[in-house]
């Protein structure tokens, strides 16, 4: 099973469907599985009374609301359905993340094959529920989460019906720092919970993605942009197309070291063995019936004559014919 590759475009697109397709097939060309977009009704998600996060003010300014901010950065849902239509046509999987109850049902209407919840949304029972009662795989970030919080959103997730459950793990913070970023919290979440688990990444560069492959996620979710110096929210801590299309490369290159993980002579390196390894040869030449000694033999490359490992065995022995120097002992 490939490691899942979600290219995370959320609000990249500042409200412009057009750019929003764009998005999608840079994706597309990146090599990217699913190019996930966030839906949402500001009003029902957002009060007016809500601040912005820190990050947000640093990137968009404080004047405004994060109400008023999501409705500039959001288009509707006649906008999402033609997307939808577009990432079909150029063959990328479309998926994006509900924020509020109407949204869920509207993209369940599209025909999304699985669910991709967002942190804020763990402790949100209503949204869980709604969730829960489709049925369909979802993929769960827990980011901001203690494990006890986790356990509950799983709890309501697979009463409501839920039959498969990816756990992403996550730092909700745009960037992340890197030493906040305990990417090996993955091993804690597959012991606690015994479910499939991948990594939601907010740090800079794609450094964290590529561990997150070498430690065994499962699904790798990154954020990106077609351009870091957009005004908006999250471009500062997103990919470019080409940092994108080099992040999968290197991810699907170290999908392919990993393995199978059992130790064996792999089809490249057998061809190497009789060059790189050594056999038992003359140290000098050596008449037929003289004795094999520690002065008369020694070990040199290539390989394919007797083993050095049979050395105490051929040291004794009698040559049974004359051997030019560097010439493979033959018993």
């Amino acid at each position: 099973m490939s490691i899942c590759i979600i290219a995370e475009a959320g609000v990249n697109h500042n409200g412009s469907l057009e750019l929003a397709k764009k998005m999608a097939l840079a994706a597309k060309k990146a090599g990217a599985d699913i190019v996930k977009f966030q839906t949402a009704i500001p009003e029902l998600v957002i009060s007016k009374f809500a601040e912005k996060a820190e990050y947000q003010k640093e990137q968009t300014g404080a004047q405004e609301s994060q109400l008023d901010m999501c409705r500039r950065i959001h288009f509707g849902f006649d906008g999402h359905a033609e997307l939808k239509r577009y990432c079909d046509e150029i063959g990328i999987e479309y998926l994006s993340t509900p924020f509020d109850l109407p949204s869920i049902d509207f993209l369940n209407t599209l025909g999304l094959s699985v669910w991709k919840i967002p942190s804020g949304e763990i402790t949100n029972l209503p949204y869980l529920e709604k969730i829960a009662a489709t049925k369909k795989p979802v993929i769960l970030s827990t980011g901001m989460s203690t494990l006890s919080e986790i356990e509950d959103a799983l709890s309501v997730l697979e009463e409501g019906g839920t039959e498969q459950i990816t756990l992403l793990h996550c730092n909700t913070e745009y960037p992340t720092p890197f030493e906040d970023a305990n990417l090996t919290a993955m091993y804690d979440l597959q012991e606690q919970f015994g479910l499939p688990v991948g990594y939601s990444d907010h740090t800079t560069g794609y450094e964290a993605d590529i561990a997150a492959a070498a430690l065994g996620a499962c699904v790798i979710e990154k954020h990106f942009t077609l351009d870091r110096n957009m005004e908006g929210p999250d471009h500062k801590a997103s990919l470019e197309p080409d940092e994108l299309a080099a992040m999968v490369r290197a991810v699907r290159n170290v999908e392919k070291a990993l393995g199978d993980g059992k130790k064996h002579v792999s089809p490249s390196e057998a061809k190497n063995k009789a060059i790189a390894r050594k056999s038992i040869v003359a140290a000098k030449p050596i008449q037929k019936g003289e004795v094999f000694t520690e002065e008369n033999i020694t070990t040199k490359r290539p390989g394919d004559g007797v083993s050095p490992m049979r050395w105490h065995e051929v040291l004794g022995k009698t040559a049974k014919r004359d051997f030019a120097e560097d010439e493979k002992i033959e018993l």
